[in-house]
Formats: structure tokens, C-alpha cells, sequence
């Protein structure tokens, strides 16, 4: 009797359960992973210059959410991320027996290859402006990022492949290793559109035939945001 009493003293009552006020945090912050897959173009290139094969890019890293105002869905966001881009083209980039960067028009020459294509590889920091539909409860919302992505190439690639003959660049003296560029977000939870344009040139003096060209390059893909 004794054990039953104890046991029935225990139950819990659903009228206090019912009354225990869900905990809301007023203070969350939107500190996101993200990861994005990019289809590559490059623009403002020479006219000889053309685009072949397939060009796309790979990029990850953590964001920092800062939020400007009570509802906290207007705020900014730094982060730092790895980025990962490939463009296939017509340019050949090598060097001659003095150390000196040679480009050359493979469509122009008549030059049967492979592939021929280069690579970089960045350390990037975006710097965004955000505003979104949050609020203290949901994690499903629209957002609508915008603002600049910093970047430093820390390693180059070009490489072009004939048959069983293959050339690799990697010091080529003419590229612009410190980027800059716009990037705009939009999309509803994990799955959003992106978009990035380079504001300053891959290239500095560069030339074919005479032809100086600096080009600039655009990435449009899909950006997955991970709380």
C-alpha cells in the first residue's frame, strides 16, 4: 500500500505540464555553414577567347550571423570559407627557357589537344548585407543575402594535355592572386540561388599577339545554408 501511494503520488499532472511556458530564444543568431556548387563563365575576354568543356566550382565555410535590430532579421554576415573554381578555354599558358609567361591562341595556331583548362584555389572571406524572414521559432525561412567576397588565390593551375603530352603552370607572374567581387543570394531555407562577379581582372598585362586582355569571371549556382 505504502509503494503504491508513493508511486501514485509521482504521476505527473497534465494540467501543470500544460502550463510550463515554451522557451524562446530572443537572442539567436543565423551562424551558418554553407557550401555551393557554381557553373563558371568568363566575360570581358578577348575575342579569340572561348570557353570549352565543363567549368564549375566548389566552395564551403562558416558565416557569422551580427544582428542589426530587435526582430533580429536584418543584420550583416563575415565569414571565411575555401573555394575550389575551373575554367576550360583556349588559352594556353606556359613559359619560355627565360622563366617568362607565354600565352598563346590554340585556336588560332590550329592546335589539336585534350583538354586545356585552369584552376585556383582560394581562401575567401564574404562580407554580406542579410535580411530574411526569421523569426524567434521558425528555421524555414526567405533570406535575401547581398554584398562582397575578398579573396586570395593561393594556388594557380593551368594545364593543358595533348595526346601523351601534358604542360602544368603554376607561377604565372601576370595573375591577379588578391580578388574582389559581388555576390548576391536569395532562396527559401537550405536550397538558394547565388550569383558572384569578379570586380577587378584574373589578369594584369597580359597579352596575345599584342592583345592585352585582363577578363573577368561569373559564377551562378546553388548555395546550401546549415545551421
Amino acid at each position: 500500500m505504502i509503494i503504491g501511494s508513493k508511486a501514485k503520488a509521482q504521476e505527473t499532472n497534465p494540467a501543470f505540464a500544460d502550463s510550463i511556458p515554451t522557451v524562446i530564444d530572443s537572442s539567436y543568431r543565423e551562424d551558418q555553414f554553407y557550401f555551393g556548387l557554381t557553373f563558371n563563365f568568363i566575360t570581358d575576354r578577348p575575342q579569340f577567347m572561348d570557353q570549352n568543356g565543363f567549368s564549375a566550382g566548389l566552395s564551403g565555410g562558416f558565416i557569422r550571423d551580427i544582428p542589426f535590430n530587435k526582430n533580429r532579421n536584418i543584420g550583416i554576415g563575415v565569414g571565411l570559407g575555401l573555394a575550389f573554381d575551373s575554367f576550360g578555354q583556349n588559352l594556353f599558358i606556359g613559359e619560355n627557357e627565360n622563366g617568362e609567361t607565354i600565352f598563346r591562341n590554340l585556336s588560332q595556331d590550329n592546335i589539336d589537344y585534350d583538354s586545356n583548362r585552369f584552376s585556383t584555389f582560394l581562401v575567401e572571406a564574404p562580407i554580406q548585407f542579410r535580411w530574411r524572414t526569421s523569426t524567434f521559432s521558425s528555421y524555414k525561412f526567405w533570406r535575401i543575402y547581398a554584398g562582397l567576397k575578398l579573396g586570395y588565390i593561393y594556388h594557380f593551375r593551368s594545364v593543358f594535355r595533348q595526346n601523351a603530352n601534358v604542360v602544368k603552370q603554376s607561377d604565372v607572374p601576370e595573375l591577379e592572386r588578391f580578388r574582389l567581387g559581388t555576390s548576391f543570394t536569395f532562396g527559401y531555407s537550405t536550397f538558394n540561388f547565388q550569383i558572384y562577379y569578379s570586380l577587378n581582372p584574373f589578369f594584369d598585362n597580359a597579352a596575345v599577339d599584342g592583345e592585352t586582355f585582363g577578363v573577368s569571371t561569373l559564377r551562378v549556382g546553388l548555395m546550401f545554408y546549415i545551421l
